[in-house]
């Protein structure tokens, strides 16, 4: 994978979607390449047309920079299989003879928060493999976008004049995670007056601004025509020589660092706790729930406070 074999990352991935036992020996192998590669997030409601801007933008960055562009489509998990089931690679089949993207569809596998548990091991493993930009173009599940804050280095908010009003957008919690607007199908009706709402909301944001010298742009796009596409990358740019000057770059990666770290340490106790319920011990402090001896935070005391647990979870 790292000497750029295409075949070798695709197992990568699978191993780490997987959740293979090797899982350990890649991380621990690729992760002293990383830290390279810059992660963008792209959010927003189902049928905003997040597929068709990922495509275009990834156009665009090809033809203006040359940079090397990963994408990671997350999609709603199939029941069965817990694969990806919309499959966005379909959608991007203009990219399929350029050696210079590589574009991969991940299950949420019942994740909410639009990412999959395996998401961040995979950008990870695609900044290794040395893609300059990672687009993350996530599930679009609505309220529950918020994982993508914990992730990417810039979040793109994709809207429609259909999305509602501002104060619908405020209530969803996207003006806290976006650093840019785009307001898709902008021939549509009501699309400048959306314009206008997101504009006025963003200077009253006054957590935000006060704080924060970039001022968050919205922008219109018409992406299946490719408009406004040259306008939103010119802007990702200038965010990006932003983010790096003023230290946002360096303080996202130290949040993705700890969430990571925090994710594998509750994983772990996760485990411990579910292999423990199931010994002897276990089995009767659930049997004294079961038979109204004891309430389950009674329960969840007595075995957090036994020494075989205090050691496990030490």
């Amino acid at each position: 994978m790292l000497s750029g074999d295409r075949r070798a990352l695709a197992r990568v991935i699978s191993l780490i979607e997987d959740r293979d036992e090797s899982l350990r020996t890649i991380i621990d192998a690729i992760y002293p390449k990383t830290g390279n590669a810059f992660v963008l997030g792209i959010t927003g409601p189902p049928g905003s047309g997040k597929s068709t801007v990922t495509d275009k933008l990834v156009a665009e960055i090809r033809k203006r920079s040359g940079k090397r562009v990963a994408v990671i489509a997350v999609d709603p998990s199939s029941p069965f299989s817990g694969g990806a089931i919309l499959g966005d690679r379909i959608r991007m089949q203009s990219h399929s003879g350029d050696a210079d993207v590589y574009i991969r569809s991940l299950g949420t596998r019942g994740k909410h928060g639009g990412l999959s548990q395996s998401s961040k091991e995979v950008v990870m493993a695609l900044d290794a493999a040395g893609f300059d930009w990672i687009v993350v173009e996530t599930a679009g599940v609505g309220q529950t976008e918020l994982d993508i804050l914990r992730l990417a280095h810039a979040v793109c908010v994709v809207l429609v004049p259909e999305s509602g009003d501002g104060i619908q957008v405020m209530k969803a919690g996207l003006m806290e995670i976006a650093d840019l607007f785009v307001v898709n199908k902008s021939d549509r009706p009501e699309a400048d007056k959306l314009v206008r709402e997101l504009t006025t909301l963003i200077g009253m944001n006054e957590k935000r601004s006060a704080h924060d010298e970039w001022k968050i742009p919205v922008l219109k796009t018409q992406a299946l025509f490719s408009q406004g596409i040259d306008e939103l990358f010119a802007q990702l740019q200038e965010y990006r020589a932003y983010a790096q000057e003023h230290g946002v770059l360096a303080k996202r990666r130290l949040a993705f660092i700890e969430d990571e770290i925090a994710g594998i340490i509750l994983d772990e106790v996760s485990r411990s706790i579910r292999r423990n319920l199931s010994n002897t011990t276990g089995r009767k402090i659930v049997s004294a729930v079961y038979n109204l001896l004891e309430t389950p935070h009674q329960a969840s005391e007595k075995f957090y406070h036994s020494k075989s647990d205090q050691k496990t979870l030490k």
